[in-house]
Parts: structure tokens; sequence; C-alpha cells
């Protein structure tokens, strides 16, 4: 079975920073805002290594942490060998579970603690998460510099980075279930059409989510994926109605719901901080949703496998919240 039922797992606290776009897009507030996306850094590499240090050291001191408090970070991001999680941990005297799922990272590290939590192993946890969007075209495309276009299609790579606090302390929103996603694989081989990549695994773990719970799709007060973009959110809900018979009326995706029409982001956002971004600073702030199931959707590729033509395969995490 790939779904589990948590009892007694809780998501504390969350530390959000926005890039220069994502703090002018459609969000409410943000803990923090970058000027540029250099950060004060030489690099957009190094920028981001030092956003991730940024969350962890604010979720931290927003909460009176000390190092000794937090027994486990778990965290991941977009560059070669999560090489930005690395780098950002590697003075905090706190172990590390370095992650990858692309995009579909921070549900995943979510589900990874609670797994903890719920075995009552590890007392506190901290998630991390990030993405730059130059950092992001470097590896997996082309660098801006280069100004190569892009197809409508094309998603737009969040820059942002967030920080969570789980434990068996009770609070406002509680971890209920979850669904580790299978890898899917539709034969489409265009890294400039993500979204449809990644739709098909979005459906298929949101089937078995409701399956293996026995649960109807209107059980949820929302639906949020994570990247999909507006047109992979269309072709979700169309998918998922002709494969599986489910009819989906209460559904949002991250990257469609980031960026104002104005900022040209073509499809919508993308990212492993896309999704949590969306979530904290957007939905939860609404108060208008009990019973959240976000689903993380991650493409599975690398420029090396793309130049070879090869086929994208993509996977997708689901988390069940309950915000009290």
């Amino acid at each position: 079975m790939a779904s589990l039922k948590f009892n007694n797992v809780y998501l504390n606290d969350y530390f959000t920073l926005a890039g220069p776009m994502e703090s002018d897009s459609k969000l409410k507030k943000v803990n923090l805002k970058m000027d540029d996306y250099y950060f004060g850094e030489k690099t957009f590499e190094k920028a981001e290594v030092k956003m991730q240090k940024t969350v962890i050291k604010g979720i931290m001191e927003k909460n009176k942490l000390d190092n000794d408090d937090v027994s486990l970070i778990i965290g991941g991001d977009l560059l070669n060998q999560i090489s930005a999680t690395s780098y950002a941990t590697q003075n905090i005297p706190i172990s590390l579970l370095g992650i990858y799922s692309a995009c579909a990272t921070f549900p995943e590290s979510l589900i990874i603690a609670a797994m903890f939590l719920e075995n009552k192993t590890i007392k506190k946890i901290i998630d991390v998460t990030s993405s730059h969007n130059l950092t992001a075209e470097r590896q997996f495309r082309y660098p801006i510099e280069y100004g190569v276009p892009k197809p409508h299609t094309s998603t737009f790579t969040a820059t942002a980075s967030i920080s969570t606090l789980l434990s068996n302390e009770e609070s406002k929103i509680k971890i209920e279930s979850a669904t580790i996603g299978k890898v899917t694989e539709m034969g489409i081989n265009d890294a400039n059409n993500l979204g449809a990549v990644m739709a098909p695994a979005a459906a298929h773990t949101l089937y078995e989510h409701l399956t293996d719970l026995k649960r109807d799709v209107d059980y949820y007060d929302l639906i949020l994926t994570g990247d999909l973009g507006c047109i992979g959110g269309s072709i979700f809900k169309k998918y998922t109605e002709l494969k599986y018979n489910l009819k989906i009326k209460k559904h949002l995706d991250a990257g469609c719901e980031l960026y104002l029409d104005s900022q040209e982001t073509y499809s919508g956002g993308s990212g492993p901080a896309c999704l949590p971004l969306v979530l904290f600073n957007k939905i939860l702030e609404s108060k208008k949703y009990k019973k959240i199931l976000i689903i993380g959707t991650g493409a599975l590729h690398s420029k090396t496998f793309v130049n070879q033509k090869s086929p994208i395969p993509a996977i997708a995490h689901a988390v069940s919240l309950e915000v009290m």
C-alpha cells in the first residue's frame, strides 16, 4: 500500500523567503523578501545556499530553538547533488537527510518527517527546500544570458526558500495522511512542457490516495497540486476524469496561483519552493479550507537525458493536511 495514516503529527510553524518577483505576486505576505537574485552573494548558486541558511535560522529564532532542540533536518533542492542544501547545512550541528524528488521534494520531506514523528523516534524536525530561477535555468535548460525563446507551455521557476517545523506537539495544522507516488512516464521528452509530463503522475497519486483511504474526491475542501502550471493543471483534471472517472471541482495549482498575469511567466510557476510558498502565504492565509490535499509534482529529468531524447519520468507525492 502506498498510503499512510498519522495520528499525532503536526506542522507547528513555517518561515518563508521570497524572491523579487514572488514578493510582488499574488501572495498575501512572506517573512522575508529578496531585493535581487544575488542576495548579497557573488553567484546565484551561493545565493540559493544563503536562502536556505536564512530560513533555517529564521524558523529556529522564531521558535526560540537551539541546535540541541532539533533532532533532524530533512531537505533538498534542484541543483546537482542537492548541493544548495548540503552547503547550507555544512556548519549546522544537526543531522541531515538530503532528499530529491525534484519539485515534489517538499511533500516528500513532510512524509519522511511524519514517519519519524509517528514512531516517536525524534522530537523536532525542520524541513527545508528552495529553488532559484537562475540556477535552475542554467542547470536544466540554458543560462538566461543566451536569451533562448520559450513556448507558452513553459513554467517559470520560483525563487524562494521555505522551512517548516514539525513535531508531536499539537498545533493548527495536522498531517493526517500521505500517499507516496510511483514514477510514471508518458513518452514526452520536451523539457519545456513539464506540466504535461507531471499531470499523469499527479492523477495516479490522487487516485491511489482516494482508493487506499476509501475517500471520495469531494472529501477535501481543496486539492492543491504543486507546479503543473495553468496548462498542466488543465491536463491534470481532464486526464483524471478520462483515466479514473474522477471529476475534480475543488482544485488549484500552486504554479497557476503564484504570479500575476502582468508578470508574464508563461504557464505559471514551478520549482520545489512553489507549492509551499503558495500553501503557506496564500491558501492558509485565506482561512477558507479545513481539509487540504497537497500533491507535489516532480519531473525527474536531467539535461543529459533530455539531450539524448529520453522521455521524462515524473512522480507525485500527496499529503493530507487538516487545518484546525
